[in-house]
């Protein structure tokens, strides 16, 4: 198969920001919880929750250390791969990026330290303190990032100048371009879906430890603040989603007609529930809602939607993927509504924990979160093509001109077999440490405490 430069450096961009995107969301995710864990025994000052909060500690460095090392290499790719869309963007991407660094991830990193290692070295109010900055550092990370992505989505307060016949963007005003039109609403949905992924870690290891009849206060305990949280985010997401969808209909048309299958401009335009489209033939068939779009979109049946005939064809994104990918996603959120609201109602009635059918389910489901995320993402970069930047630069323009497909071919290979092992790397960790489960730490302290008395005894004589 002969790929061209274009197509495989796509391919790479994507494989290494799929692969790096599952760990992000976990750490955001279980963050939050730890704060939650955390605050509960300073209040409450009981030692379940102790464990609980150090349990999950553990959990959370191994992710966040394999999400880190996955992460940097997409910096480079911009330079490799992507030179001319470095430049255009440049002045303006950069400045996201160098406040991720500065106020997020130095945030981050700082207090890491007194979360993983201080627990028995600062007082309890201070490492709380630390486990906020972290979980805010992650969290803040996630804006930064996602401000950079939504500028390309739709691109304010910027200016095109010329420098040797070089085009570039350049800020007018900063905090324009870090608010612009899109960036708080897709902010909200990441956010969001990262703190169910979480909540669906805690859940499927808590389900595990009670389907074994092991540590299971420690598991229901877990496990029900970890459901209430990703039953509130789950219930979040349509509402989020709404407003995205008014957003992407006023600022990006064709990728929401990409989203539903819809190529004739209509009022009373058809929400589809599942289907199929054809964008030979120009038709979408499955179960549809009449005139629910045109509702959501202008909150009244009559309102008129664009259909991707109102654009040339050569600016059509894939509609075909973007249409499967987007209702597949949805699909998924509307099962986690069904899936949390369903065990909440068990866990009001005492029986949550005897559903072994139910538990089991969970087992597997921490996946999907995992999968929702990623289709969420698909939709969106997949739904702006062909433009790179939306309206400015297209995708093919935005590629290398020094750079083979021979050399992106090679580097390709390598970048899966590394992260391939780094992903069995982490699977290994997660399983070490699940197994030996969440009284390992305090059979570790005792035989230091032990060894530590021993030499006492050894000075002293």
């Amino acid at each position: 198969m002969n790929w061209d430069v274009e197509t495989l450096s796509r391919i790479q961009f994507a494989f290494t920001i799929m692969f790096h995107y599952i760990f992000p969301p976990f750490s955001i995710g279980m963050g939050l919880l730890l704060v939650i864990f955390e605050s509960l025994y300073l209040i409450t000052r009981k030692a379940i929750y102790e464990k609980i909060t150090r349990f999950w500690i553990k959990i959370f460095a191994a992710n966040f250390a394999v999400g880190v090392a996955s992460g940097i290499v997409m910096e480079f790719e911009f330079g490799t791969n992507w030179a001319t869309y470095s430049r255009f963007v440049g002045d303006i991407f950069g400045s996201p990026l160098a406040a991720e660094g500065i106020f997020a991830f130095f945030l981050e990193s700082g207090f890491l330290a007194i979360l993983l290692f201080g627990w028995n070295r600062v007082k309890p109010g201070m490492h709380l303190f630390a486990t906020i900055m972290v979980a805010l550092g992650s969290i803040l990370s996630g804006f930064w990032i996602v401000v950079a992505n939504s500028w390309q989505q739709t691109p304010v307060a910027f200016e095109i100048v010329e420098d040797f016949g070089i085009r570039r963007a350049v800020i007018t005003d900063f905090w324009e371009m870090v608010f612009n039109p899109s960036a708080m609403v897709r902010f909200s949905h990441v956010i969001v879906g990262a703190f169910i992924q979480g909540a669906f870690l805690v859940m499927s290891v808590g389900a595990y430890y009670i389907l074994k009849k092991k540590h299971l206060e420690f598991a229901k305990i877990s496990f029900s603040i970890a459901l209430m949280v990703a039953a509130m985010g789950s219930l979040a997401q349509p509402l989020i989603g709404h407003t995205h969808a008014q957003v992407v209909e006023k600022y990006q048309p064709a990728k929401l007609a990409a989203f539903e299958g819809l190529y004739e401009t209509q009022k009373n335009a058809p929400l589809y529930i599942i289907g199929w489209t054809d964008p030979v033939t120009q038709e979408t068939t499955g179960l549809a809602i009449p005139g629910m779009l045109s509702y959501l979109v202008h909150g009244t049946f009559e309102g008129e939607v664009k259909g991707l005939k109102e654009f040339p064809k050569e600016d059509w994104p894939p509609v075909k993927g973007v249409f499967q990918s987007y209702h597949l996603m949805v699909a998924l959120g509307m099962f986690f509504i069904a899936l949390t609201l369903f065990s909440l109602f068990m866990l009001w009635r005492g029986k949550l924990f005897e559903m072994t059918w139910l538990l089991k389910l969970y087992l597997p489901a921490v996946a999907l979160p995992v999968i929702a995320n990623q289709l969420g993402w698909i939709s969106a970069e997949r739904g702006r093509q062909p433009w790179i930047v939306q309206g400015l630069l297209r995708t093919s323009e935005g590629i290398s001109k020094s750079i083979t497909s021979e050399e992106v071919m090679i580097s390709l290979v390598l970048f899966m077999i590394v992260y391939t092992l780094l992903f069995f790397v982490w699977l290994y960790v997660l399983d070490r440490e699940i197994k030996h489960g969440p009284d390992h730490l305090q059979v570790i302290e005792a035989g230091f405490k032990k060894r530590s008395e021993k030499m006492d005894v050894i000075k002293t004589n």
